[in-house]
C-alpha cells in the first residue's frame, strides 16, 4: 500500500495527490459537538475509508473523484488521528484537536499582523500557546468559486515561529476567549486590506439583492472570454462617464482624436502625481488622465502583443486605440494586458490611461521604460513619447470593473471563502468597512448579504461578531456629516436586529492619525466579551456596553433610555456627556447638545430642541465621545429617532 504524506501536501517520491482537502492537516482543528464534514479527491469510483477516534465510514467517490462523509460529533480535547484509505493510497493526519474554529474575516485590520501590532515584540516572544492553531488561506481573487486554494497551506500551533504574521485581533481574541472557554481553539484567517465587503460576497447572494445585474453579466463574460468580458466592461464604463454627473457632450478621452484641450505635459518619470509640483495635484485623491503614443512598423502592429505599465495607484482603465484591453485595483501591481488581435495598426497608436487614486500616492509610476508593448516575437517598445496628463475631477467615483481583486464583486468569496466549504464553525469575526465608507448607504443590506451567504454555507445560526469601525482623523469643531460614523451605524442596526450578532464597539480604541489603531489587545477582549454572550449564552454580560434603545421628549428635554450598562453610566474628562447633537430633518441641521446622566438614561437640553426630530452621539470620522459604564465600556455611535415619551422610567 502506498503511503501518502501526512501533512496533506505532494508526496516527495511519487505522484500520489492528497485524499484529503487541504483543510485537513497535521495539527488541524475539529468543530467540537457537531457532525463532522471530511472530504476530498480519490481515483473515480474509489472505495474511500474514513477513521477518527475510533470512528470508520465508508463512501465511494464520484465519477471525477471527489468525496464526501459526515463523522459523528466528538466532545473537545486530542489528540487525534484522521485516516483516509482509498485504492492504494492512504493519508495519515496527526494531532487533531476537538474544540472551537473561527472563521477572521475582513480587511486590513482584521488582516494586521502581530509584528504591527501593539507591544509586538513582547507578544511575539511570550506566545506559547499549543492549544491555538493558525490557518491562514492564501491571498487569492477569483471569477467563479474554487474547491481548492491558491497556494500552500498548513495548520500551524501558535509559537514565537509561527505568530510574527498572523492576524492580532484574531490571535488575541482566542487567548482571551480560551480564559473562560477552556477547549482548543482553531483560527482561520481570510483577510484582504483594502477590499470591499461585495468582494467577499458570493455571485448568487449580489444578484438576490438585486442592482447588479448588468455588472454581473460582465463578471460571467469574462470568466469564459477574458477579453470579450473586458470589451463588454469597457462600454459599460464609457456609459458611466458620458452619463454622469458632471459629464460634458462629446468628452470622450479615450479615443485617439479626442480634444487636447487641458491636458498638460507630464513629468517624464511619471511617478506620483503629488510630487510634481503641480499646486492642483499636491493634495489630490481622484481621476487623472494619461496619454501617449508610439509609431509601430507594420509588422510590429501585425505581432501579437501585451501592454505592459508600471504599477497604477490604485486602479485603472485603460485604452489601446480607443479599445478598452484592462483595468485593474492594486497599487503596487504592475499592469500586463494582453492586446486583442487588430487593435494595433501600422503607424501612430494611442495608449490612454484613467487612473483613480483615493488614498495617499496616486498615479502611473516610473521609470518611463516601464511603459511598452511587448511582442510576441520578445522585442519591446517603450512609450517614450511624452505622456500628457488631464485632471478629471468627478462628482462621482468611477465603477470598479467586477472581476478586481479587492475591490470586485465575489472575487474573494470566490478565492478564499468557497475552498473552506463546509467545514465545521463555531463562529465567524467580521472587521470591514473602510473601503465602503462612501457608500454607506448601502452598507446594512449589503452586510445582511454577507452574513446570509456565508450562513447558508456554514450553518444557518452561525453566529457573526462584528467589529465597528474604530475612530479615525481629528475630531471636528462643529457638527459634521460623516460616511464612517454612517457605516457605524449600519453596523449597529444590522446586529441588533439579530440575536445570533455581536456587535463590537472600537471607536474608542482608534487612532486619529492611523486607520490601523495598534491596539488590537483591548478590541480581542471585547470580541472575546461579545463571543460569551452571543455564541456562549452568558446572556447576563453585557455584550459590548451601553446600547441607546429610544430616544424620546420629556419634561426636561430630551431622554435617551440605554439598556446593557453594567453598574451605572458614567463620563471621562468632562461633568457630562460629550459628542450627543439634536438634528432637525428639516433644516438638515445638527447642533451639539448640553447633555446630563439621569440613571440608564442621558437627558439632552439645546435652544432648538422642541424642534429636533432626531439624535445622533459620537457622528463622525473620529469624534469626541466620553460616556461609558463602571465596566470602563464605552457607549457606542448611534443616530435615532424621536418618539413618543416613554410610559415608565
Amino acid at each position: 500500500m502506498l503511503l501518502c504524506c501526512s501533512s496533506g501536501t505532494r508526496a516527495q517520491d511519487d505522484a500520489q495527490a492528497p485524499l484529503l482537502h487541504a483543510m485537513f492537516q497535521d495539527h488541524a482543528v475539529l468543530q467540537r459537538d457537531r457532525p463532522i464534514p471530511v472530504w476530498g479527491t480519490a481515483g473515480a469510483g474509489d472505495t474511500v475509508t474514513v477513521t477518527l477516534a475510533r470512528q470508520t465510514v465508508t463512501t465511494r467517490a464520484a465519477a471525477d473523484g471527489r468525496w464526501r462523509v459526515a463523522l459523528r460529533p466528538l466532545a473537545a480535547g486530542g489528540s487525534h488521528t484522521l485516516t483516509v484509505m482509498a485504492g492504494q493510497a492512504t493519508q495519515v493526519v496527526r494531532d487533531v484537536q476537538m474544540g472551537d474554529v473561527w472563521l477572521c474575516s475582513g480587511q486590513s485590520n482584521m488582516e494586521l499582523p502581530i509584528w504591527r501590532a501593539l507591544d509586538a515584540s513582547s507578544e511575539i516572544a511570550s506566545a506559547s500557546y499549543p492549544r491555538i492553531r493558525l490557518f491562514t488561506v492564501p491571498q487569492a481573487a477569483a471569477v467563479t468559486p474554487q474547491a481548492s486554494f491558491a497556494g500552500a497551506t498548513a495548520w500551524k500551533p501558535a509559537s514565537p515561529d509561527t505568530v510574527r504574521d498572523f492576524s492580532a485581533a484574531c490571535l488575541y481574541f482566542a487567548r482571551e476567549l480560551q480564559k473562560t472557554v477552556d477547549v482548543p481553539m482553531g483560527l482561520i484567517q481570510a483577510a484582504w486590506g483594502g477590499s470591499r465587503i461585495e468582494a467577499w460576497t458570493g455571485a448568487a447572494a449580489l444578484r438576490a439583492g438585486g442592482g447588479r445585474d448588468e455588472v454581473l453579466d460582465v463578471l460571467e463574460t469574462y470568466a469564459d472570454d477574458a477579453s470579450a468580458g473586458i470589451a463588454q466592461w469597457g462600454r459599460h464604463w464609457e456609459t458611466w462617464w458620458t452619463t454622469r454627473k458632471d459629464a460634458v457632450p462629446g468628452d470622450l478621452p479615450w479615443q485617439p482624436d479626442a480634444s487636447g484641450d487641458g491636458w498638460h505635459e507630464a513629468p517624464a518619470s511619471l511617478g506620483a502625481w503629488e510630487r510634481w509640483g503641480v499646486p492642483a495635484l499636491a493634495d489630490y485623491n481622484g481621476m487623472v488622465w494619461y496619454r501617449t503614443q508610439v509609431t509601430l512598423t507594420a509588422t510590429q502592429a501585425a505581432v501579437a502583443a501585451t501592454l505592459e505599465l508600471g504599477a497604477a495607484d490604485e486602479t485603472d482603465m485603460t485604452w489601446v486605440n480607443g479599445v478598452a484591453v484592462g483595468s485593474r485595483y492594486g497599487a503596487g501591481e504592475a499592469r500586463r494586458y494582453p492586446l486583442p488581435a487588430g487593435v494595433l495598426k501600422a503607424g501612430v497608436n494611442t495608449v490612454v490611461v484613467n487612473v483613480l487614486d483615493t488614498y495617499r500616492d496616486g498615479g502611473l509610476a516610473g521609470p518611463l521604460d516601464a511603459q511598452a508593448l511587448r511582442f510576441d516575437d520578445g522585442t519591446r517598445a517603450v512609450l517614450d513619447a511624452p505622456w500628457r496628463y488631464r485632471v478629471a475631477p468627478a462628482a462621482e467615483a468611477p465603477p470598479g470593473a467586477p472581476w478586481q481583486a479587492a475591490t470586485g464583486l465575489s472575487t474573494l468569496y470566490n478565492g478564499m471563502i468557497a475552498p473552506l466549504g463546509d467545514y465545521g464553525l463555531r463562529g465567524m469575526l467580521w472587521y470591514q468597512g473602510e473601503s465602503n465608507t462612501g457608500e454607506a448607504a448601502a452598507y446594512a443590506a449589503l452586510l445582511r448579504m454577507l452574513r446570509d451567504d456565508w450562513r447558508r454555507q456554514f450553518g444557518a445560526r452561525m453566529p457573526l461578531l462584528v467589529v465597528q469601525l474604530a475612530g479615525y482623523g481629528m475630531p471636528p469643531t462643529a457638527p459634521v456629516d460623516s460616511g464612517w460614523a454612517q457605516l457605524r451605524d449600519a453596523q449597529r442596526q444590522v446586529v441588533a436586529e439579530d440575536t445570533q450578532s455581536g456587535l463590537v464597539v472600537a471607536i474608542d480604541i482608534g487612532d486619529a492619525y492611523d486607520i490601523h489603531p495598534p491596539n488590537k489587545q483591548e478590541l480581542a477582549r471585547r470580541l472575546a466579551r461579545a463571543a460569551r454572550h452571543v455564541v456562549y449564552g452568558e446572556r447576563a454580560l453585557a455584550p459590548s456596553g451601553p446600547t441607546a434603545r429610544t430616544a424620546s421628549r420629556s419634561a426636561e428635554g430630551v431622554s435617551i433610555a440605554f439598556d446593557g450598562v453594567t453598574g451605572a453610566l458614567v463620563t471621562t474628562g468632562a461633568n457630562g456627556p460629550i459628542g450627543f447633537e439634536l438634528c432637525d430633518a428639516g433644516t438638515k441641521r445638527c447642533e451639539y447638545a448640553d447633555a446630563v446622566l439621569d440613571g440608564a438614561h442621558v437627558v439632552l437640553r439645546g435652544p432648538h430642541a422642541d424642534a429636533a426630530t432626531h439624535v445622533r452621539y459620537c457622528w463622525a470620522d473620529g469624534p469626541v465621545c466620553t460616556l461609558r459604564d463602571t465596566a470602563g465600556l464605552p457607549a457606542g455611535p448611534f443616530e435615532l429617532p424621536l418618539t413618543a415619551a416613554e410610559v415608565s422610567r
